[in-house]
């Protein structure tokens, strides 16, 4: 059986246990709460159960508790409680709207904290089985400079017991066939030719060897082309960056519900962190303003609380944060950690410069930098920039800027109001995850380190 097919069945395996247990919390909570089962409240817990199974099904999807592969027990507990939350609610939604009124709040209650009890318990016995036969080795085919940062994320402790061998991308076909057959995993970097990389994969699918593509801009622009024909000939149209009228209309349409909504329900919210702020620094602002770039790179006025000492850049420029930065403020640091000093943007969102999802505004300092050192950054201006993004879920403060650009560019590029849908839930996993808001310096420290390990790849 092929590593890809197995990995299948493993997901299979655990979504189902996962739904198993779903019901047995059900069950569970009718004996504590009943010591039986009433056949009115039973009846109506059955009739629910399909749309039950269904909502848990749709949140363990979106989460991916099914992938248990290289997670920490954190990931897998704060995944756990930010799903099972989220079942309860719609679940308590769909007992409103069906009108199965005879299945108590409290069993939804109780069965919502047996379910994260059961789930964690599982995930965490299945994760440290598995983990005892996670180490394999990983054939990584690119430059010095690209491997170096492949191999410092692979050397992360979840890692642990990974083999890296590295062949630079100009090595023969023949050599990295070879080593194919002694590796479990490839990984191509993004500076190996067209040609080269087709032969790669070809000869990894006849091996039943995963290969992971660190994609260029190429493959991203082909990522949602569509095929037609002239006569008899097959092509593929691939159309500009930016969205069509009518995705426009439908985001444009969710921001504004979303962001109106939001900022009546944290209005209480807004007081507090504001009072907070002026505790904290009675003669400084509460609202930090500053000029960046959005939709066509035109310039808007950006809201946040501050977080920073008034005038912290004035000696030295513009200046990304760093870990412990001594300019951000006691309760500042609180609200960089929560992601709650983003909240004013829904202004933003509202008056329509940015958008709930989409790329981060950035200013036109960094903006002009790093379009001469990616000539494909001025892409990400074809659509608002968001309050989150593609790449705030999948990479870190820390990510360099070429890897978030690939979010960025892919988000663009597949956008769908699902995918924004995905996003915004996925983020509330963000917000517990305390290394998705870590300072540049600790991703400086983590490649000094890597770069003096003698024994973290070999060179073939």
């Amino acid at each position: 059986m092929s590593q890809y097919s197995e990995m299948r069945n493993h997901k299979f395996i655990i979504i189902v246990i996962d739904l198993l247990l779903i019901l047995a919390a059900y069950v569970g909570a009718f004996y504590v709460r009943y010591n039986g089962f009433p056949a009115r409240n039973w009846e109506s817990f059955v009739s629910l159960l399909p749309w039950i199974l269904l909502i848990g099904l749709f949140f363990i999807s979106v989460y991916e508790l099914y992938s248990l592969h290289r997670k920490s027990v954190w990931d897998v507990v704060s995944s756990v409680i930010v799903a099972v939350t989220f079942m309860a609610f719609l679940t308590m939604a769909a007992s409103f709207l069906f009108r199965e009124f005879a299945l108590p709040r409290s069993i939804i209650l109780m069965a919502t904290v047996f379910t994260i009890i059961l789930f964690i318990v599982w995930k965490i016995v299945y994760l440290r089985f598995f983990n005892k036969h996670s180490a394999g080795q990983v054939l990584v085919v690119g430059d010095n400079e690209e491997t170096q940062k492949i191999a410092s994320q692979l050397k992360h402790p979840l890692f642990k017991g990974t083999k890296i061998k590295h062949v630079q991308s100009n090595t023969e076909l023949e050599k990295i066939d070879e080593l194919m057959h002694k590796v479990d995993f490839v990984v191509l970097c993004p500076n190996i030719s067209k040609e080269k990389k087709s032969a790669i994969i070809y000869q990894a699918i006849k091996l039943d060897k995963v290969v992971y593509v660190i994609p260029s801009l190429y493959e991203l622009l082909m990522s949602r082309s569509t095929i037609t024909s002239f006569d008899d000939t097959m092509v593929m149209a691939v159309r500009p960056f930016g969205l069509t009228w009518d995705e426009k209309l439908i985001k444009r349409a969710f921001d504004l519900v979303v962001s109106g909504t939001a900022l009546i329900l944290l209005a209480p919210l807004f007081i507090l962190i504001s009072l907070l702020i002026k505790l904290d620094d009675p003669k400084g602002r509460i609202i930090y303003k500053q000029k960046r770039l959005g939709l066509n790179n035109k310039e808007f006025t950006i809201y946040k609380f501050r977080t920073m000492i008034e005038g912290a850049e004035k000696l030295t420029g513009p200046v990304l944060a760093t870990e412990n930065d001594p300019r951000i403020t006691r309760i500042g640091h609180f609200l960089r950690k929560t992601r709650l000093d983003e909240l004013p943007q829904l202004f933003n969102v509202f008056k329509g410069d940015m958008s709930i999802v989409g790329p981060r505004p950035e200013r036109e300092f960094f903006i002009k930098q790093l379009t001469k050192k990616y000539a494909t950054y001025q892409y990400r201006s074809t659509v608002k920039p968001g309050i989150t993004g593609y790449a705030q879920i999948m990479g870190k403060y820390s990510t360099d800027a070429e890897d978030k650009l690939r979010y960025d560019l892919y988000y663009i590029r597949n956008y769908s109001f699902w995918l924004d849908l995905i996003i915004i839930l996925r983020t509330f996993i963000v917000l517990l995850d305390k290394t998705k808001a870590e300072g540049t310096q600790e991703r400086l420290e983590l490649k000094k380190k890597s770069a003096k390990s003698d024994d973290i790849y070999l060179n073939a």
